[in-house]
């Protein structure tokens, strides 16, 4: 049985408890069947009230209905008490519960104790033993605390019950969106370079067919390496290393024709800060490759202090019709860049300088705040090494 049908169940047997002891009590003092009959009624009145007052929509009732609420209670509680007596003085304890649920913690409280100090006068005026008044009073007191703890107690498992079912929405969510983020940040590359160098094979196959062959070992490496990191996307983890993928991303801009000027020197960088910064390049290469008319790139990387800077600037920009958010809240491209580095301490900007020149910055401490790597996953276990085709697939050059 789920937990919150389980607390509500409780809550319902128990204060049902209360409801047949007080039958209980009166029909000790009853002897006419007419007003044993109009006990019960009563009793079923009032405990229908308080069933409504511990459901959990009642905490957000109005105001007036709240008001309402707690006064028809205190009416069915002591209007009996003229007839009865102490007998009908238990159903003061579920009085003391309702108002302690229902009315401002400023108030509840010594409207609870008022309950209290109620029956204790009401028991000691009809001449019963000290034995009893101190009986009915402790069982008032005890009986407010056992509604109003049990009904609390029953909200806070469907607030729990609730929450964690939230939880488990986000985190499906979170997945969908790192699954997202990852096959456009690793594919988008990969196929940009496929796209670039097949327009190559396709111009090189007149003239100069042993280039074109050459290619095309090319672009099944690459082909080849976006399974793997198809493979890596789906497992939950992947890691990078930024000198590879300059390397890379150098023979991709000359088979584009593009000059480019590679400073790459950062030595041993961790594992998670190399995989991000490494995405950043990516990225960014494949934003130069499809909204700019590249001729010349410069990329470089350096440690700076506790920082890590990698710059990435190109010539031959083309105005875009719709401008990008500043706040990269996008679900890809730049926002995703702002996203990764974001999580581990660093920034991202992105400018661009007279002549149609941009520059792309990315920063990560050398340290990152936070290390996401699954339990029992080393990092470097996720992706091949340098050159190394993925387990399973033939031996091909890697662009």
């Amino acid at each position: 049985m789920p937990a919150p049908r389980l607390a509500q169940g409780i809550s319902i047997t128990v204060i049902s408890g209360f409801g047949v002891i007080t039958l209980l009590n009166v029909q000790s003092v009853v002897s006419s069947g007419l007003l044993l009959a109009v006990c019960l009624g009563g009793v079923l009145v009032l405990y229908a009230v308080q069933f409504l007052v511990v459901s959990p929509g009642a905490r957000r009732w109005s105001v007036r209905r709240r008001a309402l609420a707690v006064s028809a209670q205190a009416l069915l509680t002591y209007v009996p008490m003229a007839w009865f007596g102490v007998a009908w003085g238990s159903m003061a304890g579920p009085l003391g519960g309702s108002i302690l649920l229902l009315l401002p913690a400023r108030l509840a409280w010594p409207c609870y104790g008022a309950v209290i100090l109620s029956v204790l006068g009401w028991t000691a005026s009809d001449h019963v033993t000290a034995l009893e008044v101190g009986y009915l009073t402790i069982s008032t007191a005890l009986t407010g605390l056992v509604v109003y703890g049990l009904t609390r107690l029953t909200d806070l498992v469907h607030e729990v019950h609730a929450t964690r079912a939230e939880m488990a929405r986000m985190a499906v969510t979170q997945e969908r969106l790192r699954f997202a983020r990852d096959l456009h940040d690793l594919l988008g590359y990969s196929l940009s370079t496929i796209t670039l160098k097949s327009e190559l094979i396709h111009r090189l196959i007149p003239a100069n067919p042993d280039r074109a062959r050459e290619e095309v070992a090319g672009v099944l490496g690459v082909s080849r390496q976006a399974l793997a990191d198809v493979r890596l996307v789906a497992s939950g983890y992947r890691e990078m290393s930024l000198k590879t993928e300059a390397d890379a991303v150098a023979e991709v801009m000359a088979a584009a024709d593009v000059k480019v000027e590679l400073d790459v020197d950062c030595g041993r960088l961790h594992p998670l800060v190399d995989t991000v910064l490494a995405t950043a390049l990516r990225e960014g290469v494949t934003n130069i490759l499809r909204h700019s008319k590249v001729q010349s790139c410069e990329i470089s990387a350096s440690v700076e202090g506790e920082t890590v800077r990698l710059t990435l600037v190109n010539d031959g920009v083309v105005p875009q019709r719709e401008a990008v958010p500043a706040g990269g809240a996008s679900g890809s491209g730049l926002g995703n860049l702002r996203t990764r580095l974001t999580d581990i301490g660093g920034r991202l900007t992105a400018s661009t300088a007279r002549g149609g020149r941009f520059r792309l910055v990315a920063e990560a401490p050398v340290k990152p705040v936070t290390v996401d790597c699954p339990a029992g996953r080393e990092p470097g276990a996720g992706r091949p090494a340098a050159g190394q085709p993925d387990a399973g697939e033939p031996d091909a050059t890697v662009a």
